[in-house]
């Protein structure tokens, strides 16, 4: 049986510490089937935003579920944490490892006791190893626990440094697109600086890489909301796949080669993070761009000086396109809980530059 618990044992601290490993100190994505990473993350999301589905006021769910990103990164150091000291423990109880203790009974919450305190390496000495075996399994324990501690402090930093080059973009957005941002307010906007949207999207293709680079690395990252409510990453992401998708069927003077470069590269991004959630691509329903609505969406261009190419193969081809990126888009709005852009944004909404709680409390006073 102790021979059992011991092997047990092993697994278990050298399970955490792969994990530990892969998530922080590799620079990749893993493609193993099964991680206890990953499982705690699916396990914990799917209740917690099922229970948001329950809050009936939008401003409280938001702001619920803003709460997980950050509070997850937390709870999961945590269960690390306590399965590496309850690893240890149970490898010297196992293997029973005598203790010099000052007063009562060895039991396995003796264990337990000097396993916490080794690994947060507290130097109580009130309970010592006494055999050559339990004692090097001590000072093991104690670098193991130096070293988590050291990465995590590390590890933040990373995390929230990558947060802030996203965000930085998505609020440079706001002015340039609306908010929230659409394709038809992005190219409306630069209708007459066709120049500057090229530039634009060669920016957006590089943050696009960034994006794919960090949140596959730290797949975290993308259950952390935006500042303001009517912005997030995807839904950022999606307005330029849809600005590129209408460069590319065609806008007079506007570069079709720096449209398709950006569209490749969000679309990677967008595609990949897919693959990361296990959100396999479903049917873009209700349609984000119906016929009538891409009729008024070239009737508000024209009014701007931008002439989008219509006709059947022109139409033909942005639906192409757009399911080449939408199914995806699709699911990880579903499973993050990130609304979708629409193409065109409606008139009366102001931008977040424009307005402040101030003003819309002012607004609402009888």
């Amino acid at each position: 049986m102790k021979t059992l618990i011991t092997g047990i044992s092993i697994l278990l601290i050298l399970g955490i510490l792969l994990e530990a490993f892969e998530t922080i100190v590799l620079p990749r994505r893993v493609s193993r089937r099964f991680r206890l990473t990953q499982f705690f993350y699916r396990s914990t999301w799917i209740p917690w935003s099922a229970l948001a589905r329950w809050v009936s006021s939008s401003r409280w769910q938001r702001a619920y579920l803003g709460f997980y990103g950050p509070l997850s990164l937390i709870v999961l150091l945590c269960v690390w944490a306590i399965g590496l000291v309850m690893g240890f423990a149970l490898l010297h109880w196992a293997l029973g490892s005598p203790l010099s203790v000052h007063e009562g009974t060895v039991s396995f919450g003796t264990y337990a006791y000097m396993s916490g305190t080794t690994f947060f390496t507290l130097g109580l000495g009130d309970v010592t190893p006494v055999a050559p075996l339990a004692r090097a399994l001590t000072v093991i324990e104690s670098g193991v626990g130096f070293g988590f501690l050291a990465l995590i402090i590390g590890y933040l930093p990373v995390i929230y440094q990558a947060f802030s080059r996203r965000e930085a973009n998505i609020s440079l957005l706001d002015a340039r697109a609306g908010s929230p941002p659409s394709a038809g307010e992005l190219l409306r906007r630069h209708g007459q600086d066709l120049a500057e949207l090229e530039h634009l999207l060669r920016d957006w293709e590089r943050w696009s890489a960034d994006l794919m680079e960090s949140h596959l690395s730290y797949p975290v990252l993308c259950y952390y909301r935006s500042q303001h409510n009517n912005q997030s990453w995807l839904t950022a992401l999606t307005a330029i796949l849809d600005a590129s998708a209408l460069v590319i069927v065609g806008i007079d003077g506007a570069s079709k080669r720096q449209a398709h470069l950006t569209f490749a590269m969000a679309r990677h991004a967008v595609v990949d993070l897919a693959q990361v959630f296990n959100t396999p691509p479903c049917a873009p329903v209700p349609d984000r761009l119906p016929p009538d609505e891409l009729i008024r969406l070239r009737h508000t261009l024209a009014a701007s000086g931008i002439t989008l190419r219509d006709g059947t193969a022109a139409d033909e081809k942005l639906t192409e396109l757009r399911l080449l990126y939408e199914p995806y888009v699709r699911s990880l709005s579903q499973f993050l809980f990130m609304p979708l852009p629409a193409f065109s944004l409606a008139t009366d909404v102001a931008d977040n530059w424009q307005t402040s709680a101030w003003e819309r409390t002012w607004l609402e006073l009888p």
